[in-house]
């Protein structure tokens, strides 16, 4: 550990209680701090007179924030849950995205949702303290000044970015700090625009970048915010807000051409089509993509290498299909990598995050390792249900890259009488159905399903390693083997994606790999690149990036770099001459892409509604295997029997989490989101 992070270490713990009674000092029951305060002029001019003490109180700020691998049960937002990839019978008061699609969430009752609007307000006035007063301490240099000024506001426009995610458009304050016991007057102002909103938030990470460091300084450093996690963020929102639902599109109109600021009736959304934002959204992605460190790239996607128990690639791919596809991986091919490994370690815990060159921002995570026992089998000492669901499943394509629906090889009936090896660290037992036979690697690695192994090595009893688990209902994992009834998986899957053979629960030998949780990964920023592009057009725009001009257009060989990279990392063919042709089919593989390599990453529950999808998508019904019946008439697609299935609640309102009406009530010119 260096000096500066222990010192920091140190000054944190030693204010820990001074800053919890200043920060309960300027929290109040709203978000504008509109009630009397008990703040303590003293104290705070003791944290403002060093600073240590000043970067002590930037870093409480930071602290504020919700663990982003707690995307299960954290209400920072609904995350999978509360989408069509993910399914569970736990309780909604645990898990709050699907308290959200049960219908149970709405303006004045939030549940865990409440709090967290009022919450990041905290942490920008925390924030906009620190730039009124930074002066006051008389000992800083001008890079130390500068560096926790970029600190500051990169923490201060990571607040904005998931007010603005999880809620819409907000009350954007600058610099202000809000006067304690004004009249109401003072404090009632309308919401900004979203297109205001995405600009702050844009310019905001722009500054800050200037300041930040272009990766972590140590391993103790690791998950602090860098230059690259910066300019990610802004290609997230850059693709957000040139997309369907935010640009003026059909979904735009259809959604929000009604809903007009009241205060002088302008559209909260963009209702005209602006076509340079995917240049812009282009341009934001491959910054991030030209990013170098001693004149090599920053960011790769995370690769192993093959070993004698790789399976081999399909030899079927035509020169037609992808010129490529053979080739190793270095020159541009899926060749010499270990597909399965490749994927799977960067979850798992094998590769560590602070080395990955894939993770442009993460942070370690003792969220994501709990959830997995969630998935475990319940002989395993797990919950077992932390259910995928069919539609997914059937979304995961075969090795040689083409869909269960156009592969010869695909089959609905039988099962296998051999072992089949994926990689040195996965196999397909004997006796597995074949619909799960010579599907593509990123499949195996994250799902768990009805005859699939469980290697749970560190468990200190022979017989509960390597276990082949099944979930028909007469099983030991099945419906009746459970004596909890949430304990079982209802559609027949689990996710498994976060999951190392060496896990497991629930003896004293029992380990569990540390894990982390990728927020931003090179992987989104290539697809983000390419999706950008291909929305372009027949029209050519011409930017300046870092000073340097930049013409972007829909170009096909770069839309087919970034996008095959993708697809060479899972061992699949990339696009051919003529898929890149049609816009059209290359979004919707650019969809199905984003669909499997994002799984429980929380990125579907955004993508779906950007693109204009979300209640067509949502509105098909959550399908599964027959886990009410035995091994016999197991493998076919139902409805499980679920009323929390028939309560689903697909409504456009949804798009926006509600805005507390107490809030509402006491801020006149303050606008609802549509429909609540």
């Amino acid at each position: 550990m260096n000096k500066k992070s222990y010192n920091r270490k140190i000054v944190s713990a030693w204010l820990a209680c001074m800053l919890l009674a200043v920060g309960g000092g300027l929290s109040s029951c709203d978000y504008l701090n509109i009630d009397k305060y008990t703040s303590d002029d003293l104290k705070m001019d003791s944290i403002f007179s060093s600073k240590r003490y000043i970067e002590a109180y930037m870093w409480g700020a930071a602290a504020k924030f919700y663990e982003e691998g707690a995307l299960l049960g954290n209400p920072y937002t609904p995350g999978p849950m509360a989408t069509d990839e993910a399914f569970c019978l736990y309780s909604t008061g645990e898990f709050d995205g699907m308290a959200f699609v049960q219908g149970e969430v709405n303006a004045t009752n939030l549940g865990q949702f409440a709090g967290n609007w009022k919450r990041l307000y905290q942490i920008i006035r925390q924030c906009n303290t620190i730039f009124t007063r930074i002066d006051e301490a008389p000992d800083w240099t001008t890079f130390e000044r500068n560096r926790i000024l970029g600190y500051t506001r990169f923490i201060r426009a990571y607040a904005y970015y998931h007010l603005l995610m999880n809620f819409g458009p907000v009350i954007l304050l600058d610099d202000e700090i809000v006067l304690n016991n004004e009249e109401l007057s003072y404090y009632d102002r309308p919401r900004d625009l979203y297109d205001d909103c995405v600009e702050y938030i844009c310019g905001e990470l722009e500054e800050a970048a200037l300041f930040l460091d272009l990766e972590a300084n140590s391993v103790v450093d690791f998950g602090l915010p860098t230059k690259g996690a910066a300019y990610g963020l802004v290609a997230r929102l850059r693709l957000q807000h040139a997309s369907d639902l935010f640009n003026g599109g059909r979904s735009a109109r259809m959604y929000y051409g009604t809903w007009l600021r009241k205060t002088d009736d302008q559209h909260y959304i963009q209702q005209q089509y602006d076509p340079r934002r995917w240049a812009v959204a282009a341009a934001a992605a491959k910054r991030v993509i030209d990013l170098e460190r001693a004149g090599l790239k920053m960011y790769a996607l995370h690769t192993i290498p093959r070993n004698s128990m790789t399976r081999e690639l399909p030899t079927s791919i035509t020169e037609a299909d992808d010129p490529d596809y053979y080739k190793a991986w270095a020159e541009g091919g899926a060749g010499n990598i270990d597909p399965f490994l490749s994927y799977s370690e960067m979850f798992n815990g094998e590769t560590p995050m602070n080395v990955n060159t894939e993770v442009i921002w993460g942070r370690n995570s003792a969220s994501t390792m709990s959830y997995t026992r969630h998935s475990f089998p319940y002989t395993g000492n797990g919950y077992n249900g932390m259910c995928v669901t069919q539609k997914i499943v059937d979304a995961y394509e075969m090795a040689d890259g083409r869909s269960i629906e156009n592969s010869g090889e695909y089959s609905e009936s039988g099962f296998t009488s051999l072992r089949e090896d994926i990689s040195s660290e996965y196999w397909l037992a004997a006796g597995v159905h074949n619909m799960y036979v010579n599907r593509e690697a990123r499949f195996y690695a994250s799902v768990g399903f009805s005859e699939c192994v469980w290697q749970m090595t560190s468990h200190n009893e022979t017989a509960q390693r390597n276990q082949v688990i099944t979930y028909y209902s007469d099983a030991a994992n099945g419906r009746d083997g459970s004596e909890t009834a949430a304990n079982y998986p209802i559609t027949g899957y689990v996710i498994k994606k976060y999951i190392h053979p060496l896990d497991s629960w629930g003896t004293t030998s029992s380990r569990q790999v540390g894990k982390s949780y990728a927020i931003i990964r090179y992987a989104e920023i290539l697809l983000a690149y390419a999706e950008a592009l291909n929305q372009l057009g027949s029209e050519s725009y011409t930017l300046t990036v870092d000073e340097q001009p930049q013409t972007f257009f829909r170009n096909t060989d770069e839309i087919k770099w970034a996008f095959n990279q993708v697809r060479h990392r899972a061992g699949l063919p990339g696009l051919s001459e003529i898929d890149v042709v049609d816009a059209g089919k290359v979004l919707e593989k650019i969809k199905r892409e984003r669909m499997v390599e994002f799984l429980y990453e929380n990125q579907r529950y955004f993508d779906i509604r950007r693109w204009g999808d979300y209640e067509s998508s949502e509105s098909e019904s959550i399908k599964g295997m027959n886990t009410a019946t035995t091994k016999s008439s197991y493998y076919q697609r139902v409805t499980p029997a679920s009323v929390r299935i028939g309560n689903r609640v697909v409504d456009r309102k949804m798009i926006f989490l509600p805005i507390s009406q107490t809030e509402l009530k006491r801020l006149p010119k303050f606008d609802q989101n549509p429909g609540w």
